[in-house]
């Protein structure tokens, strides 16, 4: 199972640009629970610590597909890494002031967020050039998928570790600094340095042109709202069946179940059309979504959390080849950018939609809601399976472009395209 991914992971820079991009991840996958935990550590109120990690959340989204549009037009090491060092150095200033003037806290998380550089947009748009057939690329997608599950399991302890060890305040510079070096690793290696987007139509909309990409969005903002909601939703079984223990539990089986159905997905090469793949793997992460609303106890709750997220990084996985397939010439980044920012606000939308619903009908009624938000993303892929099955511009790569040494290197390949 695991030869697919050493055969990349032995693939020269593979395994650089995987590290540094998870590493540079690493500030906004802990952004959330590292401002609250300083929040709570400056004597400020919950709902000042949610306020605060909201703004986070909302200007990253925000500043991720313009990020991504500037990496498109500038090339990565003149993005990533100025955008990175904002970034830090707006947290740091958060971290070092508190949150005494409190307009000076919600600018600097603001700023933080805008500026967190695209690295994931980044590396999927780099595979292409790095690695040698559309195969490896697609399983660089799964790798990544997992990747990620591990990062945000991962990630979240290193803080309370950081916090228990010496401080809220250290926890957020710290994570912010090793933030930095993930990217400047990844901006120093040759193929992000070397790396130029296609040339692309000027255009208002950039990415957003495109009609695949477009019910790509809407389902995937279906995806999110899924997840965001069985957030809330096990919180208030949790505190039926155990408290604190039980939630930790869920959130990790969760984490799990992707982890390993990714692991799965990635581990062989996928025939036919990703199109159809895309939407049985959406049907089946939905099905697996029903049982929730069952609530049995926390052992077999826990097992059912589990099998809720297998489908999950193999639907982000195949997803990720859709966006390479119709990003319009030159806006790959930006695309990419696009499905991170789309996920993140889908995950809030959920979460803020769950809250009420629990609130009238317990945790059965909230964990139905990922089940209808799944049913939806279905629904869309259903509905609009002509416009993602269209043809995508493709792309040809001259052999003189690819041997001259005084020319960028430029992917031999879209992700859609035959290798």
């Amino acid at each position: 199972m695991a030869a697919g991914y050493a055969e990349i992971l032995r693939t020269r820079h593979a395994a650089r640009l995987l590290v540094g991009t998870l590493v540079g991840r690493l500030p906004c996958a802990v952004a959330a629970i590292a401002i609250v935990l300083f929040v709570r550590s400056e004597g400020g109120t919950y709902s000042l610590a949610g306020a605060l990690a909201a703004v986070y959340g909302v200007a990253n989204a925000v500043g991720q597909p313009l990020l991504g549009r500037l990496v498109d037009l500038y090339g990565q090491p003149r993005v990533q890494l100025p955008a990175a060092l904002v970034s830090a150095l707006a947290m740091s200033a958060f971290a070092f002031s508190g949150t005494d003037p409190l307009p000076l806290a919600y600018v600097c998380v603001a700023l933080s967020g805008l500026f967190t550089p695209p690295l994931e947009g980044g590396l999927r748009a780099l595979w292409s050039s790095v690695l040698a057939s559309e195969g490896q690329v697609q399983t660089a997608y799964a790798m990544d998928a997992v990747a990620q599950e591990v990062m945000f399991t991962v990630g979240p302890l290193l803080v309370t570790l950081c916090v228990s060890l010496w401080s809220a305040q250290a926890a957020l510079v710290l994570v912010n600094v090793v933030g930095v070096l993930g990217a400047l690793s990844v901006v120093l290696s040759p193929p992000s340095r070397a790396w130029r987007s296609e040339p692309r139509e000027a255009h208002w909309l950039g990415a957003l042109r495109s009609p695949g990409l477009l019910v790509l969005l809407g389902a995937f903002l279906a995806v999110g709202m899924a997840l965001g909601s069985i957030a809330v939703a096990a919180v208030a079984y949790a505190d039926d069946h155990g408290g604190d223990a039980v939630y930790g539990w869920l959130m990790a089986a969760i984490g799990l179940g992707a982890l390993v159905g990714g692991t799965a997905y990635g581990a062989r090469r996928w025939s036919g059309a990703p199109e159809r793949r895309l939407r049985v793997l959406v049907a089946l992460l939905a099905v697996c979504y029903v049982p929730l609303t069952l609530t049995p106890g926390p052992v077999a709750m826990t097992a059912l959390t589990a099998v809720a997220g297998l489908f999950l990084a193999p639907c982000l996985a195949c997803a990720f080849v859709l966006v390479d397939r119709h990003a319009p010439r030159g806006t790959v980044t930006e695309a990419f950018s696009w499905i991170v920012t789309t996920f993140t606000v889908g995950s809030s939308g959920g979460t803020g939609l769950a809250g009420p619903v629990v609130e009238a009908g317990g945790a059965v009624w909230g964990f139905a809601v990922p089940g209808v938000a799944g049913g939806v993303s279905l629904l869309v892929l259903l509905a609009t399976g002509r416009v993602l099955a269209a043809p995508a511009a493709r792309r040809v790569v001259a052999a003189s472009s690819e041997n001259d040494p005084n020319r960028a290197a430029e992917p031999r390949f879209r992700s859609g395209d035959r290798a």
